[in-house]
């Protein structure tokens, strides 16, 4: 008679797979303190000038989540550097790359401030277009970056700065470039193509296993919900990466059982006029996390294949700038 085999425990899942089919979901409360106090002191005043920024706390949680200290980190679309700065604070390096020149140099010159005021990572911020990746990263993160932490631009105008006056509220830093090459003013189609190029290229530089975190929220266009975060992951699988998780960062902060929200003057301004017109808005209070991983097949190549422009081709236009201790703190544009 043979006896049964005593059932062996089933494996620990690794912490990037999802179960039974599902990707791994979680909250991360990542607006205790508002926007404001998280970049108090830590990054330079003129940061607050873009109008798409990234919360500290969201590339923060997501560094310490996924890498260790002296692991690379990069962002391909870094905008004032928010991953980069909180990636050199974390004990990692980092790599930006940034297609508008302003926030190029003001990403660099927050490295700077960063290593002044005790980061020990070094940074690097490329000044060009993250569609041409491969072409414009340095040869020496190839396949050896091991967290991407990034946002797409969500349209011409986001977030931004209210002045009250005599001729009425005027609004300020709301708006990002008129280079009509920027990808927030292309329509979703082409937005999505833009994105799926950069990841793309963000999987020749991903080491094997690397994750890639996209921060991205719905929005509302003439009157109507846009699904942007199922449609990245969508552009996550055709560049080739698999959707591992899906999380939740609050943007809001937690008091016991409460959601304390922390709005911008346009979010409010716009609910309140949408309910007005008697549609039924709320304020939206969390962006989705899309976690994707770099899984190369055995055998096969992580390189970019296709023609690529040199880097030095003039629609590249490269800054490469090692953040260093003694540079300058200032906010001139490269």
């Amino acid at each position: 008679m043979t006896e049964p085999r005593p059932r062996q425990a089933a494996p620990t899942p690794h912490p990037c797979e999802p179960g039974d089919g599902d990707l791994r979901l979680s909250v991360w409360p990542t607006a205790q303190r508002d926007a404001r106090a998280q970049r108090a002191g830590r990054y330079l005043p003129a940061a607050t000038a873009h109008p798409g920024k990234m919360l500290p706390a969201i590339a923060a949680t997501a560094i310490s989540r996924y890498t260790q200290p002296g692991d690379l980190v990069a962002d391909p679309m870094c905008g004032i550097g928010t991953t980069l700065i909180e990636a050199v604070h974390l004990g990692r390096d980092a790599l930006g790359v940034e297609y508008e020149p302003r926030w190029a140099g003001l990403a660099a010159a927050g490295i700077a401030h960063a290593r002044r005021h005790g980061a020990t990572g070094t940074g690097e911020v490329v000044c060009g277009d993250a569609r041409q990746l491969p072409a414009i990263a340095p040869a020496s993160a190839r396949g050896k970056v091991a967290l991407i932490v990034t946002s797409p631009p969500y349209g011409p105008s986001v977030h931004g700065h209210v002045r009250a006056g005599a001729q009425g509220v005027r609004k300020f830093n709301n708006r990002y470039s008129h280079d009509p090459v920027n990808l927030a003013h292309h329509g979703l189609d082409a937005l999505l193509g833009g994105i799926t190029r950069i990841l793309v290229g963000c999987a020749a530089l991903l080491r094997p296993g690397g994750i890639v975190v996209i921060t991205a929220r719905p929005w509302r266009h003439r009157s109507e919900l846009v699904d942007l975060p199922s449609a990245v992951i969508a552009a996550g699988r055709a560049a080739g990466l698999t959707p591992v998780e899906r999380c939740v960062a609050l943007l809001a902060g937690l008091d016991g059982d409460r959601l304390v929200a922390r709005p911008s003057f346009f979010q409010l301004d716009n609910t309140r006029k949408a309910r007005a017109r008697g549609e039924p808005w709320h304020l939206i209070v969390h962006e989705d996390l899309l976690v994707l991983q770099h899984r190369p097949f055995p055998g096969s190549s992580s390189e970019l294949k296709g023609p690529q422009r040199e880097p030095g081709h003039p629609s590249v236009a490269p800054l490469h700038r090692r953040a260093a201790a003694d540079q300058a703190d200032g906010t001139r544009a490269a």
